[in-house]
């Protein structure tokens, strides 16, 4: 089994390299590592070049900044392994739990995995009350129009046999990506398990960048691809 790492990266210098090595360091040693970079403009570029680039199996460069859901349109289609995961380029999520949600696809029971931040008992900083509250209502919004149970629909960490997120056409950008993989997963009738992980956030000035904006735009995506795509 080869499992592809996907890993957007966008002004991500003070943690890049750690991420790359935690990734190495996983227990899932055939790992193919992909980095979209996407049009870092904070040294970010510069040290991918100079160190990381060596260390990993690929690195895309994008011309101009365009978002997350455009480094893993570019990342998704690079892919070649038999398992493909989501990796952010900070620090929130730990690749040491990779087996854990890989395991249903493995078992041949799932074909999709979401890791939720919300189940299980591993360690969870405690940080934003109002994201939370907004993570549980587009959660359910998203439920509401799939029919399906999910707990935590906008985590990084998605596991998906390749062929099925290399069928898929991703449209979104940015952060929409979420919603729009969410829906159009639920519409194709495959597998889709959920498993416990822990979670490591990080503040706005260690560089966290969602915000409530894209809250407003995951509303958006989530009636336009349950509804009109």
């Amino acid at each position: 089994m080869k499992l592809s790492v996907i890993i957007p990266c966008y002004n991500e210098i003070e943690t890049i390299d750690g991420v790359v090595k935690a990734v190495k360091a996983s227990p899932v040693k055939n790992c193919e590592i992909i980095i979209v970079d996407d049009c870092s403009t904070d040294g970010t570029y510069e040290l991918l070049k100079s160190t990381v680039e060596a260390q990993v199996d690929q690195v895309i460069y994008h011309s101009k900044n365009q978002g997350k859901g455009a480094a893993l349109r570019s990342g998704f289609a690079a892919a070649t392994g038999d398992i493909v995961i989501i990796q952010d380029a900070d620090l929130e999520y730990n690749p040491q739990e990779y087996p854990i949600i890989i395991m249903p696809i493995l078992e041949d029971k799932a074909d999709v995995v979401f890791g939720s931040r919300f189940q299980g008992s591993g360690p969870h900083r405690v940080l934003y009350y109002w994201h939370r509250v907004g993570n549980g209502f587009l959660t359910m919004l998203s439920n509401m129009f799939t029919n399906i149970n999910l707990t935590d629909m906008e985590t990084c960490y998605k596991a998906f046999r390749r062929e099925i997120i290399q069928s898929i056409k991703i449209q979104e950008n940015r952060f929409g990506f979420e919603p729009e993989i969410t829906a159009k997963l639920a519409k194709t009738k495959c597998r889709i398990y959920e498993v416990g992980i822990s979670y490591y956030g990080r503040t706005y000035s260690e560089g966290k960048k969602i915000g409530w904006k894209d809250g407003i735009i995951a509303i958006f995506c989530i009636i336009k691809y349950n509804l009109f795509a």
